[in-house]
């Protein structure tokens, strides 16, 4: 059987597995991001190098932050600072001698719910993930569409409010679509400092007036960032990542605020719209994705 070897590359670690055929994980593991570029080049050589003594390796994937061309050409890597410029796919073959396909995160993300996950068998999608900011990717025709400049998917960006004096405050990643929002708007509103929005969610639970007012706002300002996509591009469904998507209050309560928005909007009242249902894959999601956009990638090239 041959196997593919999948890497998630974050600011903080490295996650990295060996998937089959299948697009099943028969190994994982993860390492600390290293800080200089070839360290963190040459560590994965090391991981691909130890796979294939025992494993007959196809090819690599790699899912990887920030504006990722198709070629494997990093204009920029989120977080990591000391990949900016590269191109990661040649570097990566010329360590290994291996196929190499590099996605963005979001991107990789996303795509892995074809592979038996939320949008499995479905051509047109949108999904979200959901975290300190807010990722994405619109698949169309059973793609991913990257736009002009490999930035398609930056629903972040997308401004919420018209706020004149600070443009970058309307943005759907400041507003408390986010968890970063969320947790900003609770501290601005009660002058603590909280960093876990776990604990909002405890004391909304309690009764806390303030927790419950914020989180509202929360599922509503999300909710609209949605509802603009889905208008725009009539996707059959919404897929939602990120380790929030897990939270069963969190989607009931987004459900319902989507719902809400459709029924005050005259022209959507009436109207089927997509549903939104939380991603399968989690944590693994971008070593999955990672491995089917190279194994897409491969077909491509024997065509």
């Amino acid at each position: 059987m041959q196997y593919y070897v999948g890497f998630d590359i974050g600011g903080s670690s490295i996650k990295y597995g060996l998937l089959d055929e299948n697009g099943e994980i028969s190994k994982k593991d993860h390492f600390k991001t290293p800080s200089d570029k070839d360290q963190v080049l040459d560590k994965m050589a090391e991981v691909v190098s130890a796979f294939t003594k025992d494993y007959k390796v196809k090819a690599i994937g790699l899912s990887v932050p920030g504006v990722v061309e198709e070629n494997g050409f990093l204009t920029t890597a989120g977080a990591i600072s000391c990949l900016y410029g590269i191109n990661i796919k040649e570097e990566i073959e010329k360590r290994t001698g291996l196929f190499v396909h590099a996605e963005n995160d979001a991107n990789a993300a996303s795509i892995a719910e074809k592979w038996g996950g939320a949008a499995q068998g479905i051509a047109n999608y949108i999904s979200l993930v959901i975290g300190t900011g807010i990722g994405g990717c619109l698949v169309v025709n059973h793609e991913i569409y990257r736009g002009a400049h490999a930035r398609s998917g930056e629903f972040g960006w997308m401004l919420l409010d018209d706020n004149q004096d600070d443009l970058n405050s309307s943005t759907m990643n400041f507003q408390a679509a986010t968890i970063i929002g969320l947790l900003r708007i609770y501290n601005l509103k009660s002058g603590e400092k909280i960093s876990d929005a776990r604990t909002i969610y405890e004391r909304a639970e309690k009764g806390e007036y303030l927790a419950q007012t914020v989180l509202t706002k929360f599922y509503r300002k999300l909710a609209q960032g949605i509802l603009n996509v889905v208008v725009a591009f009539d996707p059959s469904v919404v897929v939602i990542g990120g380790g929030i998507s897990a939270n069963p209050t969190f989607l009931k309560d987004l459900q319902l605020a989507y719902k809400q928005l459709q029924n005050e909007h005259g022209a959507l009242v009436d109207m089927d719209i997509p549903q939104i249902v939380p991603a399968k894959f989690l944590n693994d999601a971008g070593i999955i994705g990672a491995v089917y956009c190279v194994k897409v990638a491969l077909s491509k090239e024997v065509k």
